[in-house]
């Protein structure tokens, strides 16, 4: 697509999102979705441009939620301390993970990360500071650099707003630098790559790092929105989640992310109003049972975008648009001709 078309349609979103909680929009709800969409982006750093398919980042997003959630209340830290400690372990553990298993590709490298995530949860399981199943809660949102209190939604909210651009933006420049092309490089022929004279394990290193260091900061970002961490944050089926946000969304495109978490996250919050709006209209109980469905739902989306839409709902929509624009050139240049 038109660089300038897409310049247009993030700012129409940004300022949606701006105005949004003015609008009457649920402000937790879409800050939720906004450390999601980081989460599935930080992702598809790794995965849509560098082809590492981890299957363990749930730990990193997990850990730091639980770090960020310590700093702040046992400590009594500053928020923007614990997001600095929550980015920092997400960073620390990504270089751990990435030492280990850089050097396998395909299913080995996956299952590893998959292995060393499950150790990350069953620590979070026994640790005393983690709180066990109960996991940590009643984290304050506390003030920020001591002056700006985020109790109130809407100022957390332009807070989350403004460190999810800033994030993002990190990650445009990232894909949109020397480095990201040689990224994009090895992931498309990784032996021409080493013909070339790059060090290829450090490049994977470092996109990994970098990887785990942003979704770390979605899981600080997370608990101090929600004011709690559980083991789900840390369990492999996040990692299943953002592997589905990243591939119905468009793996590899910069907008993929971000619309499969607006799909699976409005999915596991809405299904259980839909189920209970069809049960009234319909008068079948069974729909009541929807919201505990929430995985079948998911699960059968992402079957429909492997069959329908491979290369997920915003390529599809990209590949469409450019036909119809190369469609409207050619027309217009086809009447231009057609003039004596």
């Amino acid at each position: 697509m038109n660089k300038r078309y897409t310049g247009a349609l993030y700012g129409v979103l940004l300022l949606a999102l701006i105005f949004a909680p003015h609008a009457g929009a649920y402000p937790v709800l879409l800050m939720k979705l906004m450390c999601f969409a980081l989460f599935a982006a930080s992702f598809n750093l790794l995965l849509g441009y560098t082809g590492l398919l981890s299957f363990g980042h749930a730990a990193f997003f997990g850990a730091a939620a639980y770090v960020t959630g310590h700093v702040v209340k046992v400590w009594g830290l500053t928020p923007e301390l614990g997001l600095l400690a929550g980015v920092l372990i997400g960073g620390v553990l990504g270089w751990v993970f990435g030492m280990l298993a850089i050097r396998r590709q395909g299913i080995y490298f996956a299952m590893i990360t998959l292995a060393l995530a499950q150790m990350v949860y069953f620590f979070a399981l026994q640790a005393r500071f983690t709180g066990g199943e109960d996991g940590l809660q009643g984290v304050p949102r506390g003030s920020l650099f001591g002056a700006l209190e985020l109790g109130s939604d809407t100022t957390m909210y332009y807070l989350t707003l403004t460190i999810v651009v800033a994030a993002l933006a990190l990650i445009w420049r990232i894909v949109n630098s020397p480095f990201g092309q040689v990224l994009k490089g090895i992931k498309e022929n990784e032996p021409r790559a080493i013909s070339l004279g790059y060090d290829v394990a450090r490049f994977k290193l470092l996109a990994f790092v970098l990887s785990a260091a942003l979704a770390g900061l979605a899981g600080s970002l997370k608990t101090l929105i929600l004011g709690f961490a559980t083991l789900t944050d840390v369990h492999w089926s996040t990692s299943g989640s953002v592997v589905l946000m990243t591939l119905v969304g468009g793996l590899g495109m910069f907008s993929g992310p971000l619309v499969g978490a607006a799909v699976i996250v409005a999915l596991e919050n809405k299904l259980g109003e839909l189920g209970a709006t069809l049960a009234s209209v319909f008068q079948v109980e069974w729909f009541r049972s929807l919201g505990e469905s929430v995985t079948i739902v998911t699960g059968l989306i992402f079957v429909l975008c492997v069959l329908a839409f491979r290369r997920g709902v915003m390529g599809e929509l990209e590949s469409l648009l450019r036909r119809v624009i190369q469609r409207g050139a050619s027309t217009t240049g086809n009447s231009t001709q057609a003039k004596p």
